[in-house]
């Protein structure tokens, strides 16, 4: 089977979360952390079940806005002036997907403190910012080299000192109820934390239709190709390309409609890839090439820890790797390749040739067409569906080129917001 008719919410956002978090070690499953904590304050305030689930929403993914690796790392070093910029982002990211607008306040002021606020925390927007804010800043403040018990008094008394100007004294209040608990400092830290909220958390019975997980791919699309000014429409170019090759192919609306998702969710491991390398005008050495080509393996164990994305997972993942077994990461061949891999790999070489990238512009007609010739003449990409596209190039290309414009015109908004 291709495709489940559902998927789990918390499923999903546990692992793009978890993505986000991949760009630097020392930030790992920051998000689900905070997620984790401000669930647990909305436990201990007994906050109706909606509202404890738009807290815990809000925070799972509340520093989308910082765009590269740089500035997550520098925010969670506390080394950031400008707090406001990836704030705006943010919020304005979360506005623009559905199932996650209702969230987009908590992101929007989740580093204002209470004495900015004119509102109490009867408020519900300053109440679940309030509460995102102390768990973004605990979490922060936590030492990941020291015993998490040796720590707690200390990380407990830090917070109760905010309370006041910074943080509203009720909500310090709740999390030093919290706070007195070991399990709660224990599975802060549990290597089985995200587990543990896929299992129990709020959204563990949150289920959701294809056309819903649209939306957040379409938004994760914006975070992956929003990472850098030279990838800014990238998946959208892949996602146009894919399915217009498909539909020519003769696939089903519903395979067309999978491989859509696909192209906007391949380049989901870039987000591990430092922006020194995406960006770098010259070639890449060897070293910096072996960093580029874990990609491919992120984005498929990301999207393989989510249930009912049938051939998703590879359809995304698969795209450099070759018929003759020459790719990477995973080196499978013709074999392993079906249809939907295929046109994948087709469609990102087709997109990258046509796109400008640091180090050279976009290439002409006649450059492209004889780079997939040969990749196809020496069995690195099926020969048929290369034969496709270039039989249609013109139509083709004045799709994704329509698309494409769509989405840079989206990311100079973004930008101008911030």
């Amino acid at each position: 089977m291709l495709y489940e008719t559902k998927v789990n919410l918390g499923n999903v956002l546990l692992s793009f979360s978890d993505a986000v978090d991949l760009a630097n070690p020392s930030i790992s499953f920051h998000q689900i952390r905070t997620a984790f904590v401000a669930w647990q304050i909305a436990l201990e305030a007994r906050l109706p079940e909606r509202q404890t689930k738009r807290v815990f929403i809000g925070s799972i993914l509340h520093d989308v806005g910082a765009l590269t690796p740089e500035d997550k790392t520098r925010l969670h070093r506390f080394e950031q002036d400008n707090l406001e910029t990836h704030c705006v982002r943010g919020s304005a990211l979360y506005e623009s997907c559905p199932l996650l607008s209702d969230a987009a306040h908590a992101v929007r002021w989740h580093h204002r403190t209470t004495a900015e606020w004119d509102e109490g925390v009867g408020d519900d927007r300053v109440l679940e910012s309030q509460l995102v804010y102390l768990a973004d800043v605990l979490e922060r403040l936590t030492d990941r080299n020291v015993y998490i018990l040796h720590q707690s008094e200390k990380l407990l008394k830090d917070i109760m000192s905010r309370a006041g100007e910074e943080i509203h004294p009720d909500v310090v209040d709740l999390f030093v109820a919290v706070g007195k608990r070991e399990d709660f400092w224990l599975d802060l830290v549990s290597p089985r934390l995200y587990s543990t909220l896929l299992n129990f958390g709020p959204l563990k019975q949150e289920e959701i239709e294809l056309d819903q997980l649209f939306s957040i791919a379409a938004f994760f699309k914006k975070l992956i190709d929003y990472k850098s000014p030279f990838t800014t429409m990238h998946s959208t170019g892949v996602a146009t390309c894919a399915t217009s090759v498909a539909r020519m192919f003769g696939l089903t609306d519903k395979e067309i409609s999978l491989l859509e998702l696909a192209g906007y969710l391949h380049d989901l491991g870039k987000l591990v890839v430092p922006n020194a390398i995406l960006e770098k005008q010259g070639g890449l050495t060897r070293e910096e090439f072996a960093i580029m080509r874990q990609h491919t393996y992120f984005t498929y164990r990301i999207l393989s820890t989510i249930g009912g994305l049938g051939a998703i997972p590879e359809w995304a993942a698969f795209h450099h790797e070759r018929l003759d077994g020459a790719g990477y990461p995973f080196h499978v061949g013709s074999d392993k390749l079906d249809t939907g891999s295929r046109i994948m790999a087709v469609a990102d070489v087709f997109t990258a040739l046509a796109e400008n990238r640091p180090y050279r512009r976009g290439m002409a007609r006649s450059q492209i067409e004889k780079i997939l010739r040969s990749m196809a003449s020496r069995d690195a990409l099926d020969s048929n569906l290369v034969g496709l596209l270039l039989d249609n190039y013109e139509e083709l290309s004045r799709r994704v080129q329509a698309e494409q414009r769509t989405a840079d015109a989206e990311y100079q908004g973004l930008m101008a917001a911030g």
